[in-house]
C-alpha cells in the first residue's frame, strides 16, 4: 500500500484489517468513535478519529459516532455540539444516525440481571475506602466481599430496589463476580453500577443508577455490529475484561478491541481535566482559545482539517508510546498552506518611509499574482504611493555586512515594486527612528537595475491605503516541552505568560474582503487567520497568527 496524498501510511491495524478482510473474516468492518461530552475534543482525538473514520472510508465499511454518557454531572449538550461540529470539519461523516450509549441504557440494565440472574453479579454495601482495602494490590490478591455470596433472589430485589431509588448515592453498587485474586486488578469484581442522582441530557430523570464504562463500552459495541474497538494502550489491561463481559453476556456480535499509542505531543497538555482548569480558572479565553490544543482552537488559530489529517498520518499508528515533537505538526500545517494559502502583505511593526522623489499626488496600482505558483487562485491589486509603511525589522542604522535589507546609503527591492534606497533618517526627540526619506529608482519596476545588484528584498504598504487590523500573535501556551511530567510542580507553573501578543498591522487594501477562516500567508512574516468569530464585528479586522515560516522539522529531517 503506497503512501499517496489520499492512501493513508500503513499500520499494524490496517493490515490486520486488510487480512482479515482478504480471509473472509468479515463482510464489513465498522469502527466507532465514542468521545464522552465531557469537554472538547483535542489534538490526540484527531488521531483515533482519523484512524477510526480513516478505515472506515478505506475498507467501505462504516464508523459510529458514540457519546459515552455514562457521566452525566460532567456533561452538556454544548460539548455534544462542539465533538459533532470538530468531526465533520476534519472532513468525517459517522455512518447513520448518531449513538448514545444512554439509547442501550434499558438493554444494559438487562444485560446485568442476566449476570446476576447466572450469579455472576452482585450488589455490594463496602464504601470507597473499604473497597481499595479489599481489592488487593499488584503483588497482593484481593479479598472477598462480605456481600459476595448473597443469592440471585436478594441481589435482584437489590438491584431493582436501586433503580426505584430506595437507597442513597453511593450506598450500594452492583459487582461483577469473577476473581478477587486475579493478577490482573481490573477482573477483581468490578463495579458495574452506581447509584447517581443525576439528571441526565439524554434520559432525564428516568435513571438513578448509571453503568460503569467498562460495562457499558464493549456491550455497546456489539449492540451497534462493531467489529474493530479501536482504543489508546491505557485500555490493554481492560482488554480481559472487555471480553468477559462479550462471552458472559448474549450480546449480538462479538468485537474485537485492538489498542494503539496515544498521541503525545511535547509543549502541549491533553488532560482534559486541566484543559479545563485552564478555561475555568481563566488562563486561556476559552476551550476554543487559538493556544488550545483542541481541535476548536486549532481551526481558530488556522490549522486545516488537510494538515491535521496529515500530521496524523506522519506521526503514525503503533503501539509504543512516545512523545511528538510539535514542530511536525507545524511542518503539516506549513505544506498545506504554503500551497493552499493566498499572498498578503502586512505590516506589523510600522516605520513611515516617504520617497522623495515620488509625484505626491501619484498613485500607481500594481497587479500581481495572489499565489505565485498557482494561476487560480488569480491576481490582486497594490496601490502604490509617495508614503508607505515598512516593518521597523527591515531597516537598521549601522547594520552588518549581511544585512540585505534597508539601511542609509543602500538600496533593497520593495516586493512587487521599485527599488528605494535610503538618503536620510528622521529622528524623534527621544532619538527614535520614526521616518526614513528614500528615493525611487523608475527604472526598476519589474526588472533589475542597470549596472548594480540589489540583494534584499522587504514587504510593505502605501501608507494612505493602509488597512489597520488587529492582530494576535500566538506562541506555545507553555514554556517547559512536558508540562505535565513532573508531578512535583504544578503544570500551570509552565503557563507561558507571552504566549499571546496583541498589536495593529497595518494590511494591503484586498485583506478588507477576507471572510472569517480566510488564511493568507502575509509575505515574510508567516501564515495568519481571519479570527473565526470576531473577524468583521463592527467592522474590525482581526487576524491570528497560524504559524511562523521557519519550518524546522524540515532542516532536521534533511540532516536525518
Amino acid at each position: 500500500m503506497s503512501n499517496t496524498e489520499n492512501t493513508p501510511a500503513p499500520n499494524f491495524i490496517r493490515t490486520l484489517i486488510q487480512e482479515e478482510l482478504a480471509a473472509g473474516q468479515y463482510e464489513q468492518i465498522v469502527t466507532r468513535f465514542p468521545p464522552e461530552p465531557n469537554g472538547y475534543l483535542h489534538i490526540g482525538h484527531a488521531k483515533s478519529i482519523c484512524l477510526n473514520f480513516g478505515l472506515a472510508e478505506q475498507f467501505d465499511g462504516g464508523c459510529n459516532l458514540r457519546f459515552d454518557d455514562t457521566n452525566p454531572e460532567k456533561e452538556s449538550q454544548e460539548y455534544i455540539d462542539s465533538i459533532k461540529a470538530d468531526v465533520e470539519w476534519l472532513g468525517f461523516q459517522w455512518a447513520g444516525n448518531i449513538h448514545f450509549t444512554s439509547d442501550y441504557f434499558d438493554q444494559l440494565y438487562g444485560y446485568a440481571v442476566e449476570l446476576i440472574k447466572s450469579g455472576k453479579a452482585y450488589v455490594c454495601e463496602l464504601n470507597a475506602e473499604q473497597m481499595r482495602e479489599y481489592r488487593g494490590s499488584l503483588t497482593e490478591a484481593g479479598k472477598d466481599s462480605p456481600f459476595r455470596d448473597r443469592s440471585v433472589e436478594e441481589n435482584l430485589d437489590l438491584f431493582e430496589r436501586m433503580r426505584a431509588g430506595e437507597f442513597d448515592d453511593g450506598a450500594k453498587v452492583l459487582r461483577a463476580k469473577i476473581d478477587m485474586s486475579a493478577p490482573n486488578i481490573n477482573l477483581r469484581d468490578p463495579i458495574l453500577y452506581r447509584i447517581r442522582r443525576a439528571h441526565h441530557h439524554q434520559t432525564g430523570d428516568k435513571w438513578c443508577i448509571y453503568p460503569s464504562y467498562d460495562f457499558a463500552h464493549g456491550q455497546s459495541d456489539a449492540i451497534e455490529g462493531v467489529t474493530h474497538s479501536i482504543c489508546t494502550l491505557e485500555f490493554e489491561d481492560h482488554r480481559p475484561l472487555y471480553n468477559w463481559f462479550i462471552e458472559n453476556l448474549p450480546v449480538p456480535s462479538q468485537p474485537k478491541q485492538i489498542e494503539f499509542s496515544r498521541l503525545n505531543l511535547n509543549y502541549t497538555v491533553t488532560s482534559k481535566r486541566k484543559l479545563k482548569q485552564l478555561v475555568d480558572e481563566g488562563h486561556v479565553a476559552g476551550w476554543d482559545d487559538p493556544r488550545m490544543p483542541t481541535l476548536a482552537g486549532l481551526r481558530r488559530r488556522g490549522y486545516t482539517p488537510a494538515s491535521l489529517r496529515k500530521f496524523c498520518d506522519m506521526a503514525g499508528v503503533t503501539r509504543s508510546d512516545g512523545v511528538v515533537d510539535v514542530a511536525m505538526l507545524y511542518h503539516a500545517l506549513r505544506a498545506d498552506l504554503e500551497e493552499n494559502a493566498p499572498r498578503a502583505m502586512c505590516v506589523l511593526n510600522p516605520i513611515k518611509v516617504t520617497i522623495t522623489n515620488y509625484p505626491e499626488d501619484q498613485v500607481e496600482e500594481f497587479t500581481v499574482p495572489s499565489h505565485p505558483a498557482n494561476e487560480a487562485m488569480g491576481e490582486r491589486t497594490l496601490p502604490f504611493s509617495r508614503t508607505l509603511l515598512i516593518d521597523a525589522e527591515d531597516f537598521m542604522e549601522d547594520a552588518p555586512k549581511k544585512f540585505f535589507r534597508l539601511t542609509q546609503g543602500k538600496e533593497v527591492r520593495l516586493r512587487n515594486s521599485y527599488v528605494i534606497k535610503c538618503e536620510d533618517v528622521v529622528k524623534d526627540e527621544q532619538g527614535e527612528v520614526v521616518e526614513l526619506l528614500c528615493t525611487y529608482d523608475p527604472e526598476t519596476l519589474g526588472k533589475n537595475p542597470e549596472g548594480r545588484k540589489v540583494k534584499g528584498v522587504i514587504h510593505w504598504v502605501s501608507e494612505p491605503h493602509a488597512v489597520p487590523a488587529e492582530v494576535r500573535l500566538y506562541e506555545n501556551l507553555f514554556t517547559d516541552p512536558n508540562p505535565d511530567s513532573n508531578k512535583e510542580v504544578d503544570f500551570l507553573e509552565y503557563v507561558n505568560p507571552e504566549s499571546l501578543a496583541v498589536t495593529t498591522g497595518y494590511c494591503e487594501p484586498g485583506l478588507l474582503t477576507a471572510a472569517p477562516e480566510d488564511r493568507f500567508q502575509f509575505e515574510r512574516v508567516g501564515y495568519f487567520c481571519a479570527d473565526r468569530f470576531d473577524h468583521g464585528k463592527d467592522d474590525k479586522l482581526v487576524f491570528n497568527k497560524t504559524v511562523g515560516l521557519k519550518d524546522s522539522w524540515a532542516k532536521i529531517q534533511k540532516k536525518g
